[in-house]
């Protein structure tokens, strides 16, 4: 139940606790926070991620203010396995993009403890290159979990550093394998590292995060095994099985984040996925890292697949949101009818069965709901 109340900022709506609730109509007043963020803030913007990240009270209505002011920065996805050198490379391409006279923001996915949920990682010092330049905001976020190496809280905080005016905003994942897939969800552009000497580690990769890549790095072009190495790719991305020509992923027109096409479009091609050498260390094969990624932007504003990809984008995360939500109202229920020790008690019991419980508890809702479309 709510309440209205009339405050110095304007009208503003109140829970029965008194916690005050996301504001209404266009005359909502914008938090504080926010227009600190807006007129450039970093204070503000790390105290707004902060929010985003512990999931804080009233951090739902600080993304939803922030909406209106997204939809300018370039979001770009880094992943690969451990080792292959993500954090230098991501050091030394926000440092090339300061010498461009761009401005960057860093989000690097941490593994999360399985106990505070914080980030393992996250005290490392990993952007030696851009210390004390303010124009390049770094944040270690913890993984919370996610099995595809990202939480819902990453893509808030990507819509704050958008908001703050940020032109380039990069993301690091965890790293962990085959499950990296979230990134595509994400990122207007993805790459993906793969270390020198890969060898059948290239073939494991292939249905896994490999098929996500739009940009493709072999890091340390300078070890033994990177030729190699490019070579595999260049078979892999021109050939499948039986010798036939393939599409990567999600990089064909109309390409959902599940890889599956729409309408056929004889006359489209897709992107096809380029192959960049780089000695992150020494800052070699950086600018034409970063030449391939704007090549990548162009092809999405010019194909219309940018469009495409930001209604697919919005699709799953509301759907993501209402999956969280309804989940949490779920285990309130549970809660509120003795709690899932309960429950367990009385499937070990006999005297019921994981499906009926699992009825009972959602007829309700599901009550509720089949009522207001009526």
């Amino acid at each position: 139940m709510q309440e209205r109340s009339q405050g110095d900022g304007g009208e503003q709506r109140t829970d029965a606790s008194g916690d005050q609730a996301e504001p209404e109509g266009d005359d909502a007043a914008v938090n504080p926070l926010i227009e600190e963020l807006l007129g450039g803030k970093h204070r503000a913007l790390a105290r707004v991620i902060t929010k985003i990240e512990n999931r804080q009270p009233g951090y739902r209505d600080l993304v939803s203010q922030l909406h209106q002011h997204t939809g300018n920065a370039t979001v770009i996805g880094v992943t690969g396995s451990p080792g292959s050198g993500k954090s230098t490379l991501v050091d030394k391409m926000a440092a090339t993009y300061r010498d461009r006279g761009e401005t960057v923001g860093v989000i690097a996915i941490d593994p999360s403890s399985p106990f505070t949920g914080g980030a393992v990682l996250g005290d490392r010092i990993r952007m030696g290159s851009n210390v004390g330049d303010m124009d390049v905001f770094f944040r270690s976020m913890s993984a919370r979990g996610s099995l595809g190496g990202l939480s819902t809280a990453t893509t808030d905080a990507v819509k704050a550093l958008d908001a703050f005016g940020k032109d380039r905003i990069i993301i690091e994942t965890v790293g962990a394998g085959q499950n990296e897939i979230d990134i595509v969800k994400t990122a207007d552009t993805v790459m993906v590292l793969v270390p020198p000497g890969s060898g059948d580690d290239v073939q494991m990769l292939k249905a896994g995060i490999l098929e996500i890549a739009d940009v493709f790095v072999v890091n340390k072009a300078d070890l033994e095994g990177a030729n190699r190495t490019v070579q595999e790719l260049r078979e892999m991305l021109d050939y499948s099985d039986g010798g036939v020509p393939r599409t990567v992923g999600h990089h064909g027109p109309d390409a959902g984040f599940d890889g599956s096409g729409g309408e056929d479009h004889d006359d489209e091609e897709g992107w096809d996925p380029t192959i960049v050498e780089t000695v992150a260390d020494r800052g070699e094969g950086v600018e034409e890292l970063l030449d391939v990624l704007e090549q990548h932007q162009a092809y999405l504003d010019n194909s219309g697949q940018r469009d495409a990809q930001r209604r697919a984008r919005y699709a799953e995360e509301i759907r993501t949101l209402v999956r969280e939500d309804v989940n949490e109202l779920l285990v309130a229920e549970i809660d509120h009818q003795g709690g899932i020790d309960a429950f367990v008690q009385r499937v070990l019991d006999r005297e019921t069965d994981p499906y009926a419980i699992a009825d009972d508890v959602v007829g309700p809702i599901e009550d509720c709901v089949s009522e207001r479309r009526e």
